[in-house]
C-alpha cells in the first residue's frame, strides 16, 4: 500500500473522497486502485473491531511524528497502569524490536510488528498488518490494547486498525505550526499529548499558538501537557485511558 494513501477530504478537487490525483495521467486507475486498498482495510479493520469486542478490549491507535517520544511515554503508562489494566501492546515499526524492547518487563504481553518483515517496509500500520499481529495476544486475557503505530505524521492517521480510540504524541520541539501542516493527524485524534514539555523553559515555542492552531483544526481534542522525564501529565493519561476502557465495556442499556 506503500505509494497509495488516502487524503484529508476537505481539501481541493478530491476524487472519489481519496484526494486530488487530477496530476496523474492515471488518474482514475489510481481511484480505482485506492478504492480496493481502502475497502480491504476497511473490511479488516471490522473484523478486527468484532474480536476487540467480543474479547471486551478497548483498543488505543497511538501516532506521532518520528522522535515525538511515544515509546517513553508508553513505558511511564505502563508501569503506572500495571496492576489496574492487563495490557497488551502492538509495537509498529518498520525494522529493529528496539521500541518493543523498551517495553518488556512492565507486565504487558509485547507483540512486535515489523512492517519490513513482509508488508513492504510501509511507513503506517494498516488492519490486515494489526490481523497479522493478533495471534500473538493473550486477547482474552487483556483490559487494553496500545497499537503504537509506525513515527509518521501522515499516513497513519489514514488507516483504521479496528481502534476504539486515537491519540497521538506530539512533541513541542516540532514547532507550533504542525496542526495547520499535518491537519489529518491532528484532527483523527480525540486526545493530543504535548509532549517534552519540561523542556518549555529552554525553547523559543509559543504554546498558546500551538493551542489556537490545534483549535482550528480540532476543537473538540483533550490536550495533556506530558513529560516523560518527569511525569507531567502521564497520570492524566492512564486516567483518562481507564475511564475510557470502562466506559466502552459498559453494559449497553436496550
Amino acid at each position: 500500500m506503500g505509494r497509495f494513501h488516502r487524503h484529508d477530504e476537505s481539501g481541493h478537487g478530491h476524487a472519489a473522497g481519496h484526494g486530488d490525483h487530477t496530476g496523474y495521467r492515471t488518474g482514475t486507475e489510481r481511484i480505482q486502485v485506492l478504492e480496493r486498498i481502502f475497502d480491504e482495510n476497511e473490511h479488516t479493520a471490522a473484523a478486527n473491531r468484532a474480536d476487540f469486542d467480543r474479547a471486551g478490549v478497548t483498543v488505543l491507535n497511538l501516532m506521532s511524528g518520528p522522535g515525538a517520544g511515544k515509546t517513553a511515554l508508553l513505558r511511564e503508562m505502563l508501569k503506572r497502569l500495571r496492576g489496574e489494566l492487563r495490557l497488551g501492546v502492538i509495537e509498529g515499526d518498520i525494522e529493529t524490536s528496539l521500541d518493543a524492547d523498551r517495553l518488556q518487563g512492565f507486565g504487558a504481553a509485547i507483540s512486535l510488528l515489523n512492517t519490513a518483515d513482509g508488508f513492504g517496509g510501509e511507513c503506517h500500520l494498516d488492519a490486515p498488518m494489526v490481523r497479522s499481529a493478533l495471534p500473538r495476544l493473550p486477547l482474552g486475557d487483556l483490559d487494553v490494547v496500545i497499537v503504537e503505530n509506525v513515527g509518521n505524521l501522515v499516513c497513519p492517521a489514514e488507516f483504521s486498525v479496528g481502534e476504539h480510540l486515537r491519540a497521538m504524541v506530539y512533541a513541542i520541539t516540532e514547532g507550533e505550526e504542525k496542526p495547520l501542516k499535518y491537519p489529518v493527524m491532528f484532527r483523527a485524534c480525540e486526545l493530543v499529548l504535548v509532549n517534552k514539555i519540561d523542556l518549555l523553559p529552554h525553547l523559543d515555542f509559543d504554546l498558546a499558538l500551538f493551542r489556537e492552531n490545534l483549535r482550528a483544526v480540532n476543537p473538540a481534542a483533550t490536550v495533556f501537557e506530558t513529560s516523560a522525564r518527569t511525569g507531567q501529565g502521564v497520570g492524566e493519561w492512564c486516567s483518562w485511558l481507564s475511564a475510557r476502557h470502562h466506559e466502552n465495556t459498559r453494559p449497553r442499556t436496550l
